[in-house]
């Protein structure tokens, strides 16, 4: 049996994912973050990058 049910879409992200997703440079997603126009948690060495941070910077 095959199963059609989809990958729900993760919560965070890291800069390397981010990147990924919205095709822009791993060096813009980082100066965005280090201009305040992405909004970051961190854990412990982590910067992760919350789903609607990164849709919000998007619809601007």
């Amino acid at each position: 049996m095959h199963s059609s049910a989809t990958k729900p879409e993760p919560l965070v992200y890291t800069v390397e994912e981010a990147a990924a997703v919205t095709t822009l440079g791993r060096s813009t997603i980082k100066q965005q973050i280090a201009d305040g126009k992405l909004r970051v948690i961190r854990v412990g060495r982590r910067v992760l990058i919350p789903r609607q941070s990164l849709e919000d910077f998007l619809a601007r």
